[in-house]
């Protein structure tokens, strides 16, 4: 089988249900940036050995909301799709990890390490993908906006649990 159709040449590429729209579409904005987020937070999993599972996990959810978003409203199947659950799960690890934390008292800057910095990329491509799904202005995506408002909180507080493993000191931010 090969890779390229050579449909999408001229700009235009295809919904999930067969609705041809130009590549630059919100909804391919939106289903495109969960996609650039799932590879960053590839990135992290690849480095990491003690939360390899619950980011593996996550990038499945994300695979799912990029399905919704790839896809028209009326189709004749159901598509897989993130819950209440999965959001209760992410705020449970942020409370675990968030405990073995020092409390937060000024801003940080991204980074002290390269798997901190990376997760701390990832964190800012979560906030465009909720920017961007925010933009569809669809009340059925109300449940993936506060998945990825939530994964934006898990990576931020994942970013400091990284530097506590290494050992380090997290980056104040000074008004210069």
């Amino acid at each position: 089988m090969k890779i390229y159709t050579k449909t999408g040449d001229k700009g235009q590429t295809s919904l999930v249900g067969g609705t041809r729209v130009s590549k630059d579409n919100a909804q391919i904005e939106a289903y495109g940036t969960v996609d650039e987020l799932n590879s960053a937070i590839g990135i992290v999993a690849g480095e990491d050995t003690v939360y390899v599972d619950f980011l593996q996990d996550i990038q499945h959810k994300l695979f799912n909301i990029g399905s919704v978003l790839a896809s028209e409203g009326n189709l004749d199947f159901e598509l897989p799709t993130v819950s209440e659950e999965d959001i209760l799960l992410i705020e449970k690890e942020i409370d675990r990890l968030n405990e073995g934390l020092p409390r937060l008292k000024n801003f940080i800057l991204p980074g002290g390490n390269v798997l901190s910095a990376h997760t701390h990329l990832a964190r800012c491509i979560c906030r465009r993908a909720e920017r961007r799904v925010v933009t569809l202005e669809n009340d059925e995506y109300l449940i993936h906006i506060r998945f990825l408002n939530r994964l934006s909180d898990y990576l931020f507080v994942l970013s400091r649990e990284y530097l506590r493993l290494d050992g380090k000191q997290e980056v104040i931010w000074q008004k210069k």
